[in-house]
């Protein structure tokens, strides 16, 4: 809602509105809205997601709607995403010894996805596996300051991941969190804070703008070791073509006889 509209459901005028949120300590309506955005993400449970995404898009074309809205998500992610950020941890993922990642729950696929093409390009990657508490430290008993940890992380905020980088960091390890905005529990520990969009277009979350910075990551990371890469991959494409890794397209391989 619009000031406007939410002085009118209340049954006070606009400028009441306004001078409320400032009485919250906000700079304004639109900082309270935020707030209020970041707070509903990160607290309501799976059932009430489905309440307000029925509410959302009942009636609605559902597919461009839902679009729609990660399209907006990504460029809010270009506009907000600090670019000297974004170079500090490549230049950090680039020199450092151990590469650790770890996206828990949802962030999993994320966590894998990067952790997949990071070790295709550097030799000491390690994603961490969301197991017992226990387990889950013991899979860093190594890190120390020569190290980075990756953590990923979305509303509603993995405790495990929260832990994961408040340990890193007093291990002097190089912090870079992945996550919505600068009120996550992860920003607190980040050496480099990367924000991208998340929201809610149903009981899942919508991680396509993450996704999309890990793509800009990726390709940085290739274009600065670009000998080390070409050579992994040469390495690489050996090995899937000795061992038939992947189905060769037949109707090409015909035409090229």
């Amino acid at each position: 809602m619009t000031a406007q509209e939410l002085g009118k459901t209340v049954g006070v005028s606009e400028s009441t509105v306004v001078r409320f949120a400032s009485m919250l300590g906000f700079d304004g309506y639109p900082a309270l809205h935020s707030s209020l955005q970041e707070l509903m993400r990160n607290k309501l449970t799976s059932v009430q997601r489905i309440e307000v995404t029925n509410e959302r898009l009942s009636g609605e074309d559902v597919l461009k709607q839902v679009l729609t809205s990660d399209i907006e998500k990504i460029r809010k992610t270009l506009e907000e995403t600090s670019k000297q950020a974004f170079t500090r941890a490549v230049e950090a993922i680039a020199g450092c010894n151990t590469i650790y990642i770890l996206g828990a729950r949802s962030a999993e696929p994320l966590a894998s996805f990067f952790g997949y093409y990071l070790s295709r390009m550097f030799p000491h990657v390690i994603q961490v596996r969301n197991t017992t508490t226990s387990e889950l430290f013991e899979q860093v008993m190594r890190l120390d300051s020569r190290d980075v940890m990756i953590g990923i992380s979305f509303p509603r905020y993995s405790r495990q991941t929260v832990k994961m980088l408040d340990y890193a960091k007093s291990q002097g390890a190089h912090v870079i969190a992945l996550t919505d905005s600068e009120q996550s529990p992860l920003a607190e520990f980040a050496d480099d804070l990367l924000i991208a969009r998340s929201d809610m277009n149903s009981f899942a979350d919508s991680l396509v703008a993450p996704l999309s910075l890990i793509n800009a990551l990726i390709a940085a990371l290739s274009i600065s070791n670009v000998e080390k890469v070409r050579s992994s991959f040469e390495k690489l494409e050996q090995i899937w073509d000795k061992y038939e890794v992947y189905k060769e397209n037949e109707k090409k391989s015909e035409e090229n006889k």
